[in-house]
């Protein structure tokens, strides 16, 4: 017996671009985990090639995995993971803001575009600018979340992907630094409010030639833990 395949058809708006032309990788990753179960359990996403913007796309959920195609072409495909995802630890929402003053790509941003980490207009993106925290290994951000990414019933699981996502990348990088997110893994513990205020905090955690490995979380001003990820970056030859 074949389990139905269920299908529906995917659009990326422009403004969720990461790299110029392609979707934010954490955005479509938020996405695939809301297919999936809603984020609320651990959902591992792998980014096979660039998701293109403006463009249908093949979103099909079969049994427990979830993919997503452009014709024939494998873009995008999620599958559960049985664990919980573990913050990096909790940085206050006022050390976190403080902490913006020495992102990295304030100096030099290869993709000043993305929706989640670019310098783009208040209230178009994310504008989430994390810098080191003195005396630790994390960098942090203060997220002031705009009304405009929230819909009907709050803030969505894409919008919380694109949030793990760059943080990520920025735990390793410097001023002019890239790579491309290969893996993020999502999940997401409690609600984002829009007009709230939350720390982002990441962590490197290793580094295997041209892969980099690190997490990343969204906290409340108390300290409890909202959503949670794990990121792997390829960097470029």
């Amino acid at each position: 017996m074949t389990t139905a395949a269920l299908q529906t058809v995917l659009t990326v708006p422009r403004r969720f671009r990461g790299p110029e032309g392609v979707a934010n990788g954490g955005w479509i990753a938020g996405t695939m985990a809301e297919t999936l179960n809603g984020g609320r359990s651990a959902v591992e996403v792998t980014l096979h090639a660039p998701t293109p913007l403006e463009t249908e796309l093949r979103l099909e959920h079969v049994a427990n995995t979830a993919s997503l195609s452009h014709g024939e072409e494998l873009l995008v495909e999620a599958i559960p993971v049985a664990e919980d995802l573990e913050g990096p630890g909790f940085v206050p929402f006022n050390d976190a803001a403080r902490a913006e003053a020495g992102f990295a790509g304030l100096q030099a941003h290869p993709f000043a575009e993305c929706f989640a980490c670019g310098l783009r207009e208040p209230g178009d993106g994310l504008r989430i600018f994390p810098g080191p925290v003195a005396g630790t290994d994390l960098v942090a951000a203060g997220w002031r979340v705009p009304f405009t990414v929230a819909g009907e019933d709050g803030v969505p699981a894409s919008i919380i992907g694109a949030v793990l996502d760059c943080i990520t990348g920025w735990a390793h990088f410097g001023p002019g630094e890239s790579a491309l997110l290969g893996r993020l893994a999502v999940q997401i513990h409690g609600q984002v409010h829009p007009g709230g205020r939350y720390s982002v905090v990441a962590r490197p955690t290793g580094r295997d030639g041209r892969k980099m490995f690190g997490q990343s979380a969204i906290y409340e001003v108390d300290g409890t833990l909202v959503a949670a990820g794990r990121a792997t970056w390829i960097a470029p030859r």
